[in-house]
């Protein structure tokens, strides 16, 4: 399915304003969502919509409720509800543009900001309400002076993940203060069948369903690699696959998915050491640090952004050439909204995942049969790959001593610290129940630990041996390779004297440079001297 259509915005029943606003931000056509969902949702209809990443979903929903505040001003005329910041800043910023001419106000909650400045941004009477559940649900419950009375749209966007249940709690609180006549209308990059059996938000029996038809679940403008590596050496293999790729593409932008926020800050640490300039995006950054991020990587500042699922779904950043994927995403569908961040409105991308083999084979089987596509190899030179192995293991040591010294993992206990207190709960006495918990634990986990490898072991094995791995021609070579069957162990000891051979060297080549200006200060004052 081609990504714009053959007919016009005006086709689609919008008014003149709206549709000059379109050309001005350079929107020719219409996509298909939106073909098909405008005039639904002008006719008053509730709406679910799905289409992949960078389809124009966003002003699917907007233009429409721009147009009808248009003909009916007053506050609080839609909700918008979002999984996270940046993604309701992003939608903010989109109806702020679109809504130039009639000088729409936006009012984005989300926290991370001042409690207080939301509420005074919200008893200013905003007509369009950008908001996490959280943050919106707190706000609702703690004053009374807010009123949805006059609320015609609810939009829930990214619904498969905000109705999946994680949100249920907070949705429902907000549910209670809204409207029982309203528009409803979902949107998301897959379509789930649960979405038509919300608890939270019942769907109306006559509501329009709109699903992209498409075998693959990816666009076709997208080029989906995979890159093996043993499982001491994926580090080493993603520095060597950068500076490849930045050979060749010396200027794209590039993003970097972990699945834990300490390994997304250790990673960028470690990058960085390597003359990989970048920033990173993770829950654990204050509000302020995480917009800094975003914008110095949308407005190329930085190349690099190295993230965790945060900044997977919604985000719309400009030309993206590449995404890795340092570690395989824990649920195939996250791969759809991670690789959506490159090849967006019919740009060209890569993806490029580093599996461990064998132990990724499985997990990536499971991908390939979600997107109806099978992923081709993206090959880096072992020799090179064996030539920067200690440099990276040392630089990675190094980032996580480092993040010790920044006691990261204390703003992990000051937020759960946080969450007790706003429960009414005692926060030392919760604080001793959960270090006797972690105890049992952690003994637990050694545990389990200890049988998860002894089982791994096995089944690595059955991989190999399985016919999916025997009948691909993709893995025959790696199944002999001994590179995957040996593990590279450095001490700690070895390591931890290496990390002080690199700190001196880094002295001495500090005072150098010192030494260098302060030869070259003495040579200019004896030139003058000399005059």
């Amino acid at each position: 399915m081609s990504l714009w259509t053959d007919k016009k915005f005006s086709d689609l029943g919008l008014t003149y304003w709206i549709t000059r606003q379109t050309e001005k931000l350079g929107l020719r056509r219409p996509t298909p969502i939106q073909v098909e969902c405008i005039p639904r949702i002008l006719q008053g209809q509730d709406c679910i919509g799905a289409a992949k990443t960078g389809s124009g979903k966003t002003f699917a929903f907007a233009l429409p409720i721009l147009q009808k505040l248009s003909e009916e001003p007053t506050a609080n005329f839609a909700l918008v509800l979002t999984p996270t910041h940046e993604l309701a800043h992003q939608i903010a910023e989109q109806f702020i543009v679109a809504g130039q001419p009639m000088n729409a106000r936006v009012c984005v909650v989300t926290g991370g900001t001042d409690y207080l400045i939301e509420s005074q941004q919200l008893e200013k009477r905003p007509h369009i309400i950008v908001a996490m559940p959280g943050r919106l649900a707190d706000h609702l419950t703690g004053c009374n002076t807010y009123s949805f009375a006059a609320l015609q749209f609810l939009v829930v966007d990214e619904a498969d993940r905000m109705l999946c249940g994680s949100f249920d709690e907070d949705l429902m609180v907000i549910n209670r203060f809204l409207p029982a006549k309203r528009q409803n209308l979902f949107f998301s990059a897959t379509l789930k069948d649960f979405l038509k059996t919300s608890i939270v938000f019942p769907i109306a029996d006559d509501v329009f369903e709109w699903s992209e038809q498409s075998p693959v679940a990816t666009v076709e403008t997208l080029d989906q690699r995979y890159l093996l590596c043993a499982d001491y050496d994926r580090d080493t293999v993603m520095v060597e696959a950068l500076r490849k790729y930045k050979e060749d593409q010396e200027d794209a932008s590039i993003m970097i998915f972990t699945n834990s926020k300490k390994d997304c800050q250790i990673l960028s640490m470690s990058l960085n050491s390597f003359g990989f300039s970048n920033v990173c995006l993770h829950g654990f950054l204050r509000q302020r640090e995480r917009v800094a991020a975003l914008n110095k990587f949308k407005s190329k500042h930085v190349r690099i952004m190295i993230a965790t699922d945060v900044a997977s779904r919604g985000l719309d950043i400009h030309d993206v050439r590449l995404v890795v994927n340092h570690r395989l995403p824990k649920k195939p569908i996250e791969y759809i909204h991670r690789v959506g961040r490159t090849a967006r409105a019919g740009r060209a991308g890569m993806a490029i995942s580093i599996l461990r083999f064998p132990r990724d084979l499985e997990a990536l089987g499971e991908i390939e049969a979600l997107i109806n596509t099978k992923l081709t190899e993206y090959s880096v030179d072992d020799r090179l790959v064996q030539r920067i192995f200690m440099q990276v293991k040392v630089a990675r040591a190094e980032a996580e001593i480092n993040l010790d010294n920044k006691d990261f993992d204390e703003r992990k206990h000051k937020y759960r610290r946080l969450r007790w207190i706003q429960e009414g709960l005692d926060p030392d006495e919760m604080e001793a129940k959960w270090k006797e918990d972690m105890k049992a634990r952690e003994q637990e986990r050694r545990e389990r630990l200890r049988q998860e490898n002894e089982e791994r072991r096995k089944r690595d094995k059955q991989t190999i041996a399985s016919p999916a791995v025997v009948n691909d021609a993709r893995f025959q070579a790696a199944a002999g390779d001994k590179k995957f069957k040996k593990r590279k162990f450095i001490p700690t000891e070895k390591l931890n004297e290496l990390i002080e051979q690199r700190k001196t060297e880094a002295k001495g080549g500090k005072k150098a440079h010192a030494r260098g200006k302060g030869d070259k200060k003495i040579v200019k004052k004896k030139a003058k001297m000399a005059q």
